[in-house]
């Protein structure tokens, strides 16, 4: 009986213990960023802006939010605001979750959040709003809160965007099995492999997946020539990410076509590709225009990425919000554009030259 009592206090001091640790983390956090904020004020030069927004997102570091958070930051220094990438000048990692708790205690004029549908986030959202802070959901939303605006990219654009480079890789296979074979009657299927995120709690991936099929049906392919699977990558961290990807590689069947829905996936299936000599065999469809992804295209490492108008998305967001201080409301739903990159076009995205027809 003495020992069970042990292992209970035992017990309740972990949950205690754990308890301390996540409220002084949240504390701390809170502190810092309140302390960053009052330091602006003290740089060299000094301005007073009327408002001050944050945007919060899951991953500060990647190119992707940097190019969103630069049109941001621009589009509202020219109407009198500051934008905070938040995050980015706190000690240590923050979910997105604990940055909305900071930003709430904060009282900040306004929140450009990359959300998702779970419980804690729709309260999160809706403690702000209730605290007279409006949130601007981009590019991933919580469509059951009463979040302001949505600010992100038409899931069906991109999912036929995908469908179509599927095409043409099915018709460029059918031309080798023809050559190979002298008869159109022996056709391979095309594998296509989608990476999915592990933690997605919205329908913006299915919706892509949809139209990609769509399309490819639309196109008198049938499913005996082309399959479509789903793999979970575990995106915990960037290691995790590569470690998941790479294991596709491992195993005795390896897809013909990757369908990466993120800048982090694209750029480790195209150095998987190219640590386990698959270049060539395997097409990757990308997603989104770093140099790095456009210059893999180049070379014929992508097949094609599809190139996010991150700079509207960054003015989208401030607009929204400006639309809600100055009239009370807004537009729900806000769509930046998508643009394919692929071999027919991708001079112009390296060298400025004059771009061909698709």
């Amino acid at each position: 009986m003495g020992t069970d009592n042990k292992v209970v206090r035992k017990r309740y001091l972990i949950i205690g213990a754990t308890i301390v640790f996540i409220i002084l983390t949240l504390v701390v956090g809170s502190l810092a960023f309140m302390f960053y904020r009052a330091d602006l004020n003290n740089q060299a030069e000094i301005h007073e802006y009327q408002k001050y927004y944050v945007m919060i997102t899951d991953n500060y570091k990647a190119d992707f939010w940097q190019s969103v958070y630069e049109g941001a930051l621009e589009v509202a220094k020219e109407n009198d605001i500051y934008v905070d990438l938040l995050g980015q000048d706190l000690p240590g990692e923050h979910s997105c979750e604990e940055l909305m708790k900071i930003a709430i205690a904060s009282h900040v004029d306004g929140i450009i959040l990359y959300a998702n549908e779970s419980d804690s986030m729709t309260k999160l959202i809706n403690e702000a709003m209730d605290d007279g802070i409006p949130v601007v959901t981009l590019y991933g939303d919580n469509t059951h809160s009463d979040r302001i605006s949505y600010v992100g990219v038409g899931g069906y654009s991109i999912g036929k965007m995908y469908g179509k480079q599927v095409i043409n890789l099915i018709k460029e296979k059918r031309r080798e099995d023809f050559i190979e074979s002298e008869t159109m009657g022996e056709r391979q299927q095309i594998k296509i492999t989608v990476l999915a995120t592990a933690d997605a709690q919205d329908t913006g991936q299915n919706i892509i997946i949809t139209a990609m099929q769509d399309t490819i049906d639309q196109n008198n392919a049938t499913d005996s020539e082309f399959s479509v699977s789903i793999y979970t990558v575990d995106n915990t961290n960037a290691f995790s990410v590569e470690e998941s990807i790479r294991d596709i590689f491992l195993n005795d069947e390896i897809p013909d076509v990757i369908v990466c829905l993120n800048e982090l996936n694209t750029i480790c299936a195209y150095q998987a590709v190219v640590d386990f000599n698959k270049v060539g065999d395997v097409n990757i469809l990308g997603y989104y225009d770093s140099f790095d992804i456009v210059n893999a295209i180049d070379r014929g490492g992508v097949y094609a990425t599809v190139s996010i108008d991150t700079w509207q998305l960054g003015e989208y967001s401030i607009e929204a919000l400006e639309d809600y201080y100055e009239f009370g409301n807004t537009s729900e739903y806000y769509l930046a554009d998508v643009t394919l990159i692929n071999k027919s076009n991708v001079s112009s995205y390296l060298y400025g030259e004059e771009m061909s027809d698709e």
